[in-house]
């Protein structure tokens, strides 16, 4: 079972009081983390006592916050064995199961659905297997006809690169874990974008000492002046970056910032890490040349957003000694990715740019039509106009986003409040919304959306009770 610390559920609670109730504030924060997936199912709370003394309140406080929690089905507790997470209506021990199943629309992710050509490349992919049979089926690197491949493509994107740069990895998140494992010590500083991808801030604060963020506008993009002093001032030893439609903002770095952060980089003698798993969403404009193109970045990529989330393919490109780290750190927890999800993963990139260009214009009408019903149903918030990717990064005006999340959870909706791709519980004017669900899906979470603007918008005191889980 997880022990949840007292420090580490601060660090995630982040600012969490409000003008009510601390107790109530307390237990609504919880709650949504709990909601988020950022405590999983089946964790052990702090100690009322130690989690007081952290938070500096009264034990009195944190006991009323749990009893509200258990009341609402979010805790179970034994005497003598502490509060465990749960769910509503469900054991705690049932912390296998997805809490997703009991809402209707999940706009927490940012993803499509598979593309119409994943069924037939499946169907290719499952008669070509036999011809891999005869091998031991362990590709700690990946297929050499998938890093061919690869290879060919970094190269048509204006980045010259051998098949020996190129490692396969078991999707995106796998890759990014694998690098951080193998570029960070447990001394080392990591820079990172703020907001970002919350899985990649878990996945460096594991390995290394600290997070050092830097800013990231929907409009105006990366804080030049921010990066460079970050560099000079920390000497981070890793620096973690989406420079195309960034996760959760949409922004693209330009080809003179990406020159210049390369610069400040080798100055700082800092492994620059660029994640391109929405590089080639693009709708608009013109492609920027990868960060590998002005010096010697680790580049991440992966099928998952651009194919399908359910075919586990990723891919790490960097120079040959580097991959060869990569390579001896993975055997300490895998031994290579799946044979037949990489031969789909050849097929599907034997039309990889007719595939692409379906996802355009399919995301085109998406991004449109959201844009469209929020301007009709919430003309206050400030939403951007993006050139690709999967989501948009909405101001909302008001720092409720926590609270509008949970407001939407009730009524249905899952979201991904501005808090979860922060460090320390900022972001609360801000709500990621994807633009890659269907008409009537993007129409009724808009409907939810409005009917729960309402019921926290200022002038109004959001509900202290908490409102049933759906089933």
């Amino acid at each position: 079972m997880m022990v949840l610390t007292a420090r580490r559920l601060r660090a995630d609670l982040g600012t969490w009081r409000g003008a009510g109730p601390a107790y109530a504030a307390l237990a609504d924060r919880i709650r949504l983390l709990t909601l988020d997936g950022r405590i999983p199912l089946g964790t052990r709370m702090p100690a009322e006592r130690e989690l007081a003394a952290e938070l500096d309140l009264s034990r009195t406080t944190v006991a009323a916050a749990y009893a509200r929690l258990r009341a609402a089905g979010y805790l179970q507790s034994t005497r003598g064995s502490g509060s465990v997470v749960a769910m509503p209506g469900r054991h705690a021990a049932s912390g296998d199961q997805d809490s997703a199943s009991i809402i209707a629309l999940d706009f927490s992710r940012a993803a499509l659905p598979a593309a119409p050509q994943v069924g037939e490349a499946a169907s290719r992919a499952a008669r070509e297997l036999p011809a891999y049979l005869n091998g031991n089926g362990y590709e700690p690197l990946g297929l050499p006809r998938l890093r061919r491949a690869l290879a060919e493509r970094y190269t048509a994107r204006g980045v010259p690169t051998e098949p020996a740069q190129v490692m396969v990895t078991l999707g995106a998140q796998h890759a990014i874990s694998l690098v951080a494992r193998t570029m960070l010590r447990r001394s080392d500083t990591a820079l990172v974008e703020t907001p970002s991808y919350p899985h990649a801030y878990e996945a460096l604060k594991a390995a290394g000492r600290r997070l050092v963020p830097v800013a990231v506008d929907p409009r105006r993009g990366w804080d030049d002046d921010g990066l460079e002093q970050a560099f000079q001032r920390t000497r981070p030893a890793l620096a973690y970056l989406m420079p195309d439609f960034h996760n959760p903002t949409g922004a693209v770095m330009p080809g003179h910032q990406r020159e210049r952060l390369m610069a400040s980089a080798g100055r700082a003698g800092s492994v620059v890490v660029a994640d391109e798993t929405m590089a080639e969403l693009r709708i608009d404009g013109a492609a920027e040349l990868p960060l590998a193109a002005y010096g010697p970045a680790v580049l991440i990529g992966s099928l998952g957003k651009t194919v399908w989330g359910g075919l586990r393919i990723g891919w790490i490109r960097a120079d040959t000694e580097t991959i060869r780290r990569l390579e001896q750190a993975r055997y300490a927890n895998d031994l290579g990715t799946p044979i037949l999800e990489q031969v789909i993963a050849l097929e599907m990139l034997g039309n990889y740019d007719e595939l692409l260009s379906f996802r355009a214009v399919q995301l085109a009408e998406g991004r449109d039509r959201l844009e469209t019903m929020l301007r009709d149903h919430l003309p206050s918030w400030d939403v951007p106009h993006v050139a690709g990717g999967l989501c948009t990064w909405v101001n909302i005006g008001q720092p409720v986003s926590s609270h509008l999340a949970l407001a939407a959870r009730g009524r249905g909706l899952l979201l991904g409040a501005g808090p979860r791709f922060g460090i320390g519980g900022v972001f609360e004017r801000f709500l990621r919304l994807p633009f890659s669900h269907s008409v009537e899906e993007t129409r009724e979470a808009v409907d939810i959306l409005a009917q729960s603007w309402r019921s926290v918008e200022p002038g109004r005191v959001p509900s202290s009770e908490f409102e049933p889980a759906l089933v």
